[in-house]
């Protein structure tokens, strides 16, 4: 190969890469997912390539995927309520149907102007929670777009912050620790949480900063559409032929076990 060829097919590639990232970031909102609550509290914007959540006294807003998943690498970009946001809750987080629900958690506790904003991991299986973490992120979430990221597969479920990894939850149902395997649909919302959320429940919302503002960007998913049968939709989104079950996804690699150490 000449090096005219070799510079075009570098050209060729550097523009698929470019023109597949745009195709993606232009996934419109409503070809994947639809508004849940709070209709008139949810905001089209960029012609349908991002949305704004937004919460009063009256309502807060929601919105979740139109299907649900039996495995995945799933995301969204988001920007929180910023100001005071205290007793605000802003959650993304697949959930599956039923009284013992499997859930995997992204959930923002707000705080007063200039106090750190705490993100809440959670993991249900089978109905069981009580699996909380809480962590302070390295940046401020209510600045600019961050990406936060669920991987979902038979081998571990790993929470992403842009590209760090901040929890991994792995498959231990060999020894008897519950695992999440049902359907899950994807969900975000913005809703009053202040009796618990911010000290305790002991700092309360101030309303006198609503309406409380939460946007969202980046609605294409990676996921693996169920069906009806749970068992059928296991053996078939557990296979090896969706990327993210692939063995590069069965365990953090050495880059990513530096950051999740750090």
């Amino acid at each position: 190969m000449g090096l005219s060829q070799f510079l075009g097919f570098f050209v060729f590639l550097l523009l698929s890469r470019v023109i597949a990232a745009a195709t993606k970031s232009d996934v419109k909102f409503d070809q994947n997912y639809y508004i849940t609550w709070g209709n008139d509290h949810v905001l089209s914007l960029n012609q349908g390539r991002a949305i704004q959540l937004s919460m009063d006294r009256s309502s807060g807003s929601g919105f979740g995927s139109k299907l649900h998943y039996g495995s995945g690498f799933f995301h969204l970009k988001m920007k929180l309520p910023d100001k005071d946001s205290a007793g605000i809750v802003t959650a993304f987080y697949l959930t599956s149907q039923g009284d013992k629900h499997d859930e995997l958690d992204f959930e923002f506790l707000g705080n007063r102007e200039g106090k750190p904003i705490t993100l809440q991991t959670n993991v249900f299986a089978n109905g069981v929670g009580n699996r909380e973490q809480r962590m302070h992120l390295w940046f401020d979430p209510t600045a600019d777009f961050h990406t936060y990221k669920i991987l979902w597969n038979p081998h571990q479920i790993v929470f992403y912050v842009d590209d760090v990894p901040i929890r991994v939850f792995k498959n231990l149902e060999s020894i008897g620790v519950g695992y999440p395997s049902k359907p899950m649909q994807i969900e975000a919302s913005l809703w009053n949480g202040e009796s618990w959320a911010t000290d305790g429940g002991r700092t309360k919302i101030d309303w006198t900063h609503a309406p409380f503002k939460a946007h969202f960007q980046g609605f294409d998913i990676s996921g693996c559409p169920a069906d009806d049968d749970q068992n059928r939709s296991i053996q078939r989104c557990y296979s090896s032929q969706y990327w993210w079950n692939s063995e590069k996804f069965w365990k953090l690699h050495s880059t990513q076990k530096a950051k999740y150490e750090n």
